[in-house]
């Protein structure tokens, strides 16, 4: 078995996922992501209507989307079925263009939340997936020449869908194996590369050194088509493609290659590039020469994929300005690639690391068993394969934070704002936010995630089984948002719950002796009772996505219901009160 195969099969057995778990897997690894269990929570669809749609993973902060179709063959195949590739036109069809009314609502709140998000150019990307554990085939790519133009047609019919490039891709055992080796290894071209410079200048401090010089076009071109994406792994995005638009960045770089190439230098940023290992020889009349041992392209992709994509000669007049570093240390290495890299703010949480909120609930973390908190370092696809299944993910921790302590929307919309507003930032950790009080929140989140995997496992396995009540507990946690819309709920019920006054809710916890894992089986008798009543939740959504108004205006109606059936569930909530830590 394979590197990636023993990684997912932990996975999926950490969270007792079926096959489409692989899809999972992929768009961690292809996405640098950080936390498997929320990715599988919010973007696996629920029960068997699904309408091909077995992933839908939508990120406005990176501006991508993911519509994928997963397969897992239980022996040696020499390619995978090219019917399930044919399958993703009918994904689109429903997604792009179905009425939403008429969608089932496993996947209504991703179409919905999808058209928004091209309309407003918070989508410049959609990847169409075929995922599976077979060698790639002909007849599947085939197939995928035609889902590419499906959804180019669909994407007319909407304001700004032009500007959304399309990649049809069959994400193949040996793409997947590809994206673990990028995720554990940062620079993937380990070649040597020996050039000829005209002159350079090298800037040397303890930690680091580098190059700061110009490359031929040409040479560029050549490396693009050798290597591909390659250039790439560690760059959060890679080339995006260009389109034929003025608005478009990478058609007009293509535009100023071909016609302005003698000004090319001037008109473009350059390029940023970390290495393995340079030598910078001395300087002769023709010159000086650069040899370069690995190299990775951590901004530019976007210059390079444009050159690298002409299909006219490039003229010998065009150079770009370039910068080769060389660092001794992997952190240093890593704040490289997140302050050169265009989505600064999608590591927001490792500018919090050195927070002293963050230093004391490290140390607090020490003494709860079976649980580690990484309180602002985030180390994307490579950590999250590597962590142990104990971790608390950073993002994933402001969120149930966020979402308890009255702020769900921005919880599911805009995690990152989390860390990167300052004013949200110190509203969920502040001088009383301890610990405990994560785990408490943590667990939560969990739980009611844990129960949504579990009810959409059963829709798929065993249809059969699935009772009405459990079908509409996965309707109603299948809407966006809606586990950070309960979360806010049995917040708001916790005086109820407790039968007490909370004069702060940070205050809240089950002792530092408890475990998350112990902590989300004390939750469930109360998420049990709570998703039982989900209907009168329902006001909060639109478009089946939670919405601050609807919020604001229903979740008070169900802590009255809550208040009114305190008795018939007195035994419940003094169970539950017995487990919280006095305060």
């Amino acid at each position: 078995m394979s590197d990636w195969k023993n990684a997912y099969e932990a996975m999926k057995k950490d969270l007792d996922l079926d096959d489409d778990a692989i899809g999972v897997f992929a768009v961690n690894l292809k996405f640098n992501l950080d936390d498997f269990k929320n990715t599988a929570s919010e973007a696996l669809t629920g029960g068997g209507d699904d309408k091909k749609c077995d992933l839908i993973y939508i990120d406005k902060e990176r501006k991508l989307a993911v519509i994928a179709q997963c397969y897992m063959a239980q022996g040696i195949k020499q390619s995978a079925p090219a019917n399930k590739a044919s399958d993703l036109n009918t994904a689109v069809t429903w997604l792009l263009s179905a009425q939403l009314e008429k969608l089932p609502v496993a996947i209504r709140g991703h179409a919905s939340e999808l058209r928004a998000a091209i309309v407003s150019k918070d989508i410049e990307q959609i990847n169409v997936w075929y995922v599976h554990n077979c060698p790639a085939s002909k007849n599947v790519a085939d197939e995928l020449v035609t889902v590419e133009g499906t959804t180019r047609a669909l994407l007319k019919n909407y304001e700004n869908g032009d500007e959304v490039s399309i990649a049809a891709l069959e994400v193949s055992s040996d793409q997947i194996q590809h994206l673990y080796k990028q995720a554990e290894q940062t620079i993937i071209v380990t070649n040597v590369f020996e050039l000829q410079v005209g002159d350079a200048l090298e800037v040397k401090q303890t930690d680091w050194s580098s190059v700061v010089t110009y490359i031929r076009g040409s040479w560029l071109k050549e490396l693009y088509s050798q290597f591909g994406t390659d250039l790439f792994s560690a760059n959060l995005r890679g080339y995006l493609g260009s389109r034929e638009s003025d608005a478009n960045i990478n058609n007009n770089i293509k535009n100023t290659a071909a016609d302005e190439a003698n000004n090319f230098f001037v008109y473009n940023n350059g390029i940023t590039a970390i290495v393995l290992d340079y030598d910078l020889a001395k300087r002769t009349k023709s010159g000086r020469k650069l040899t370069i041992t690995g190299l990775s392209i951590v901004n530019g992709a976007q210059t390079t994929g444009s050159i690298g994509s002409l299909t006219e000669t490039i003229p010998d007049d065009l150079i770009v300005a370039v910068r080769f570093i060389k660092a001794k240390q992997n952190p240093i290495i890593a704040k490289v690639v997140r302050f050169n890299n265009s989505q600064n703010k999608l590591q927001a949480a490792d500018f919090r690391s050195t927070d002293p909120i963050q230093d004391r609930l490290r140390t607090e973390f020490l003494k709860i068993p079976n649980a580690e908190y990484e309180g602002g370092r985030r180390g994307g696809a490579s950590d999250a394969i590597k962590r142990s299944k104990y971790a608390l993910p950073s993002y994933t921790v402001a969120q149930a934070l966020a979402a308890f302590h009255g702020d769900p929307v921005t919880a599911y919309d805009s995690k990152s704002e989390l860390w990167i507003n300052e004013a949200r930032y110190r509203r969920i950790f502040t001088d009383r936010t301890t610990a405990g009080h994560i785990v408490f929140c943590y667990s939560l989140l969990e739980h009611i995630n844990a129960t949504k995997s579990g009810l959409v496992k059963m829709g798929r396995l065993n249809p059969e089984t699935q009772t009405d009540a459990d079908r509409k507990k996965l309707n109603f946690l299948s809407q966006k948002g809606s586990n950070y819309l309960l979360m806010f709920a049995i917040s708001q019920c916790m005086e109820t719950i407790l039968s007490r006054p909370i004069p702060n809710k940070f205050d809240l916890q089950f002792g530092d002796s408890v475990s998350p894992e112990k902590a989300t089986v004390i939750w469930q008798p109360i998420i049990e009772m709570m998703l039982s009543l989900s209907i009168q939740l329902e006001g909060a959504f639109s478009r089946s996505r939670i919405f601050s108004e609807g919020v604001e205006a229903t979740v008070p109606q169900f802590v009255g219901v809550i208040e009114s059936l305190k008795d018939v569930h007195e035994d419940r909530f003094s169970n539950f009160a017995q487990n919280v830590a006095s305060f």
